[in-house]
């Protein structure tokens, strides 16, 4: 069978985060919900997961239909077995990326951020995989003094240092 290369433009608005990921299991969408919800109180999100064998469907959940709808968006557009794909909004995915990370099925992510990402997928037949993702572009320099003070002072700023 011969490999054919496809790229996937993750569509959502600017303000929108996203975790993509790869998986194992059906109990996938119910325990990365759970992860979700317990991690942060009223997140807004929704996930999809690509089922790889049986019968082969996307599961869905979430708490905010806009979002699950664009998460099965993407999803389907990517349609690579146990991939998932988390859309949230109002929620930043190092708030939720270790509750995701720690959920026993979830074998590895691919990417997590708002930039917009491009997906490499490889099709072989009826199997289809991620290669990589494409996240954001590519350095324009070297971090000097001031920029390396504006980027402590932002995270001391939001929250995330002391």
């Amino acid at each position: 069978m011969q490999l054919e290369l496809k790229t996937v433009q993750i569509e959502k608005d600017e303000e929108i985060n996203f975790i993509l990921g790869q998986s194992h299991f059906v109990k996938t969408i119910e325990d990365i919900y759970e992860a979700m919800v317990t991690a942060v109180p009223n997140v807004k999100f929704g996930v999809a997961f690509c089922e790889a064998s049986m019968r082969r469907l996307l599961r869905r959940a979430g708490t905010d239909d806009e979002l699950i709808q664009l998460a099965v968006k993407n999803a389907l557009a990517i349609g690579a077995g146990h991939s998932f794909i988390i859309m949230m909004k109002d929620c930043f995915p190092i708030n939720v990326l270790g509750a995701v990370k720690a959920v026993p099925e979830v074998c590895s992510i691919y990417c997590s951020t708002a930039n917009p990402t491009t997906v490499i997928v490889v099709e072989m037949g009826e199997s289809r995989g991620i290669m990589g993702v494409l996240d954001g572009k590519k350095p324009l320099g070297v971090e000097d003094e001031k920029y390396e003070g504006e980027r402590k002072d932002f995270l001391r700023k939001v929250g995330y240092k002391m």
